[in-house]
Formats: structure tokens, sequence, C-alpha cells
């Protein structure tokens, strides 16, 4: 959720150019034989199939000439469609923060059902201080025979704790300090269609962890889990994927499975031993005749011996793009094994794809650090517009507003879909 700090001033000049403009050729009714008549008019520049995005808003701001057409050559490998935003915002977690955001689609083989790649980056910087810059690839090669998949971050970030398990309050909140270079590598290769087992290495080194101002008194949760200014984790992974989508950066339809087991013996490095699995489950539901879709979500991540370190236990928000949890700010719940459930509704508004909306809703639970019992369970729902930033990759600019319990809410924004 630190990417809930986006702010668009371009969605100004998209009303611009979308409504003031010779309504002779209405949006998203152009015909495969109109295409010359739109280079007569001073419409936005539309492909063959009426669809319109945030750069044709561009070309039209800049009076730019020439139609984007999703023609072959543009789905040829090594061709990068890229999407890239700046903006400034606000969020509870970061305070103020100006953030540069990007993502990059493309294709590394010919084949017709090939598996579009990506690579996602951002760099934060925030009114507490807070700098974020993770890198991370979904990268699909040899007709979709091998996929690599990187999670690369540095991190300084002091961030708000508010204890352990599902009892906490948002009162109790204080913040605590760490630093923290990632470093996830996994090469899956394919053993049948869609389905792959990967070997990865996962490194995390973790320094300068403090408490901040922590309250008065009695001992906190953090104190009574036990945690270290420095240490390190780092392991092996054994991987499972299963992923029939061909673009995951906005899934039209299809299933994905991926199963991250984790060791982090202190043979290889690590601190302290322990040991963790990731069950990541999603499946998407086009539904006939309309442009609409259901989308369902299930995160399960658990610590299956050790302790690991407080930074890196299961916590709201700590999933790879940081998007469990809309209601409620990152690290609002944190416990050594996390539970996760989310489904949302997707669909059209506009007919040239420029516009779409989805609600959504999730529930989350954490278990208790005594009892190690999923005790309390935390639900979170809202709604949101999709703004299509790139038509070729199908990445959409995500706005959304989210409530959760006890007062909680917020507005998150994504590029590229939430899950």
């Amino acid at each position: 959720m630190w990417r809930s700090i986006l702010v668009i001033a371009i969605l100004l000049i998209a009303h611009q150019c979308l409504f003031a403009q010779d309504h002779t050729i209405p949006i998203g009714r152009i015909k495969l034989e109109d295409t010359t008549n739109v280079k007569k008019h001073s419409n936005p520049k539309f492909d063959k199939n009426g669809q319109y995005d945030l750069i044709d808003v561009g070309m039209c701001a800049l009076h730019a000439s020439g139609i984007r057409k999703p023609d072959t050559a543009a789905l040829q490998p090594g061709k990068i469609h890229l999407s890239l935003i700046p903006g400034v915002g606000y969020s509870l977690q970061t305070g103020f923060a100006a953030v540069i955001q990007g993502i990059a689609g493309f294709y590394t083989s010919k084949m017709p059902d090939a598996n579009q790649s990506s690579i996602e980056s951002s760099f934060n910087y925030t009114q507490l201080k807070q700098i974020l810059f993770p890198i991370q690839g979904n990268l699909w090669l040899a007709d979709n025979k091998y996929n690599i998949q990187t999670d690369w971050r540095y991190l300084q970030f002091p961030q708000m704790t508010y204890g352990l398990g599902g009892y906490s309050s948002l009162n109790n909140g204080y913040f605590f300090d760490y630093s923290n270079i990632r470093a996830y590598t996994t090469i899956y290769r394919e053993v049948a269609k869609d389905a792959l087992f990967g070997i990865g290495y996962d490194f995390d080194y973790i320094w300068d962890m403090h408490e901040v101002s922590p309250p008065k008194g009695d001992e906190t949760d953090l104190e009574k889990y036990g945690f270290k200014g420095t240490s390190y984790s780092s392991g092996l992974t054994a991987n499972f994927l299963y992923d029939t989508r061909r673009n995951s950066i906005n899934p039209a339809g299809g299933n994905f499975l991926n199963i991250v087991y984790r060791p982090n013996p202190v043979a290889l490095g690590s601190t302290n031993t322990w040991q963790s699995l990731v069950i990541d489950t999603r499946k998407y539901i086009p539904i006939p005749n309309t442009h609409s879709l259901l989308a369902f979500w299930s995160y399960d991540w658990l610590t299956l011996s050790g302790n690991p370190p407080y930074a890196l236990l299961p916590n709201t928000g700590g999933d790879p793009y940081a998007n469990t949890g809309r209601g409620y700010t990152e690290g609002r719940f944190r416990g050594r094994n996390m539970l996760y459930l989310e489904s949302e509704y997707r669909f059209g508004i506009t007919k040239n794809g420029f516009l779409g909306g989805v609600v959504f809703s999730n529930i989350e639970t954490f278990s208790e650090q005594n009892t190690n019992q999923f005790a309390r369970y935390y639900p979170g729902f809202g709604a949101g517009l999709r703004i299509k930033f790139n038509k070729f990759s199908r990445t959409n600019v995500c706005l959304d507003y989210a409530l959760g319990v006890d007062g909680s809410r917020g507005v998150f924004i994504n590029l590229g879909e939430v899950f």
C-alpha cells in the first residue's frame, strides 16, 4: 500500500481531450473503415478497435498526429510498452511523499498464447524520510518454458506497528524503524502445460532496527517477540507455479497458483533458523457477452517454525506488491500466520475501454502470539475507478476508496491491477 500516494494530474487533461473535441465521431464508435476519417477531425487518436488510453490523451494534448494501432508489430518480441507516472500525495503510513512508478510490458516469444513479461519499479521518498526502491520482474522465456521472477528492493522504512494478533488497537500504534535490502530470485522450468517447478534464493539483510518512542510502562509486543538490530535471512526456496493467465498486469481470465517454501538455515548465513510457506491463489472468470469479470484472490502466509525477524512476519500489505488489506494501513495487523481472501467485480464503463470500475471486499485474520489460533477476522470493502493507461499492455491506473472496521479507511492507488 506504499503505492497509495499517487496523485495523477493528467486526468484533468483527459477530461479536456475527451469532452472538448468535435463530436462528429463519438468516442468508442469508430468502425474499421472509419480510420481514414479520424485523421480529418480533431478527435483523439483511435486504434482500429476504438480503444483509447492516457497515452492517446497525451498525444491529444500535444496535438500529435498519427494513430496508435495494435498492429502486429506492436506485439512483436522486444517491443516494450511503458507506463510511467510521477506524482505527489499523502497517506497515513508515509505522510507527504513524492513518487515515480512505472511498468514495462513486453513479449519474448511470437507464439499466439505467449505470456506477457513485465518489469515494475518505483522510487518513493516521503515526509517521514522513508525511501522505497523496489524492482520486480516477471519474465517469460522460450515459449513459456522458463519463467524468472525477481523481487529486489531497498527500504529505509520507519513504519507504524500496532502489536501482534487480532486484538491490537489503532490507539496503540507507534513507529519502529529499520533498513532492508532484499534480493529474491526464482527460476522456473515448465513440466507440463502452464505448470512449472522452480528453485530460488531469498536473501534479506535488516539493519538499524529499533523502536521509536514506544508506549511507556508495559513491555511491547515487539519486545516480547524479540528483535535484533541487525539480522540476516538466507535460504534456497522450493517453488511451484501454475499460471494460465496471458497477461499478469491485467488478466482477462485464467488461473494462478504459486507456492513458495522458504527455509532459512543458519548454515546459509541466517541469524537464526526459520521456515515459511506462502500459498497465493487467484481465479479470473470473464462474464460472457460483457466487459465484466469476477476475480478471486487467496493469500495465505504461514510461519512453519522458528522466529522470522519482526519486519518479515506476515502483515497487512506485506505481500510482494503491498496490496493485501485495502481498507487498512500497511502493517496494521501482524502475526506469525496470516489468512487472506479477496473478491472483486470488474466492469467496463465506456465502450472504448478508457474507463472501468470495480467493487471489492476482503477479509484477513492473523494468529495470536500466545495461542497461535485465529481469533478475530477483519473485513474491508470498497469501490474504485479504472483508467486505461496503456491499451497494448492493458495497464490501468487504479483509484480505490476502501473502508475497514474501527474507522479505518483510505484511498489506494495502483498502476496495474491489485491482483
